[in-house]
């Protein structure tokens, strides 16, 4: 397990101890739209994890009209490079912060501390039209994906020959993406091993239209974008050898969904919720309405399990 230098939070955890945090009243946050804090919140980073930001921010603004919270989609990498340079004031992320990412925020003086807000389940997805995948393995998964499958894989039934003589075409995350990252090492078995011969975005809506478009379309991206045009796309279960499981708040969260569930992170400069009230006032919201965020944005709550380990680190940071 990697440590890190910089302290870790569980959104969950801080929103259970809430009371220590926020000292408003009858629900509100810390500081009321009276308190004439105003200012700009920056946020940049993964697609994914966009949405909650998005969902904190729209809740947010009708308390503090005042603060403008601008929610940007550079990828998690890109945005990381944004945060570890100073950028911005809270970094999306769809995985946990890497070593380089680590070593870069460490030079530049950058604290930070992550919070876990949500679980996900990156799905694999195909057009309506196509009646004949509805389960993949992993190991077809990699056969499609996989580097040596480039310019060689190029029709479904080089995947299974019980699949029909159709074009297969690729559509999925960037390699600024955690998305990408994750997605590569689960089912590649290495982060950023992929053939290259697909229609790569950091925007999962470039994916949909993709996919949308063509019948022998596949792709990958978070559950919530399924949710969210399932008249586009629809997700096939994946076999991790245990049978064929598809991606539900159930699955995710008792972990059958393997090896594709995963938990979501947003970071955050110490310095900039010390330093500017504006950002303070949004972390304490989003935390203290993170499971409204989460229902708002489509997402999938913590575990109990999640939960206590979270609050044992709480407890852990105020000894």
């Amino acid at each position: 397990m990697r440590t890190r230098s910089p302290k870790i939070i569980s959104l969950l955890a801080v929103v259970a101890s809430a009371g220590l945090l926020l000292t408003g009243c009858g629900g509100q946050s810390s500081e009321g739209s009276e308190d004439g804090t105003s200012g700009t919140v920056t946020v940049d980073g993964s697609s994914t994890v966009a949405p909650l930001s998005e969902a904190a921010a729209d809740l947010f603004r009708s308390e503090q009209s005042d603060v403008n919270v601008t929610v940007a989609t550079s990828g998690t990498g890109g945005g990381f490079a944004k945060f570890c340079a100073g950028e911005t004031d809270l970094q999306d992320a769809s995985r946990p912060i890497e070593d380089d990412e680590i070593a870069a925020c460490e030079a530049a003086g950058i604290d930070y501390t992550e919070i876990i807000i949500a679980n996900d389940g990156l799905s694999v997805v195909v057009n309506p039209e196509n009646d004949w995948a509805e389960c993949l393995t992993t190991e077809q998964l990699a056969t499609m994906w996989g580097p040596d499958a480039e310019g060689t894989i190029t029709n479904w039934n080089q995947i299974d020959p019980s699949f029909p003589d159709q074009e297969l075409s690729l559509f999925g995350a960037g390699t600024d993406s955690g998305t990408f990252d994750y997605f590569t090492d689960a089912i590649n078995g290495e982060e950023g091993a992929i053939r290259t011969d697909y229609s790569p975005s950091e925007d999962d809506n470039i994916t949909v239209q993709g996919v949308s478009g063509d019948t022998g379309a596949v792709g990958f991206f978070g559950l919530s974008y399924v949710e969210q045009n399932s008249d586009s796309v629809k997700a096939v279960a994946v076999d991790n050898g245990s049978g064929c499981v598809s991606p539900t708040a159930e699955t995710v969260q008792d972990g059958t969904y393997a090896p594709l569930g995963r938990g979501l992170y947003v970071y955050v400069a110490n310095a900039s919720y010390t330093d500017k009230p504006q950002v303070k006032s949004f972390v304490d919201y989003y935390v203290e309405n993170a499971s409204q965020v989460a229902e708002d944005a489509l997402f999938i709550g913590l575990t109990d399990e999640q939960l206590t380990t979270a609050q044992d680190e709480l407890a852990s940071l105020a000894s």
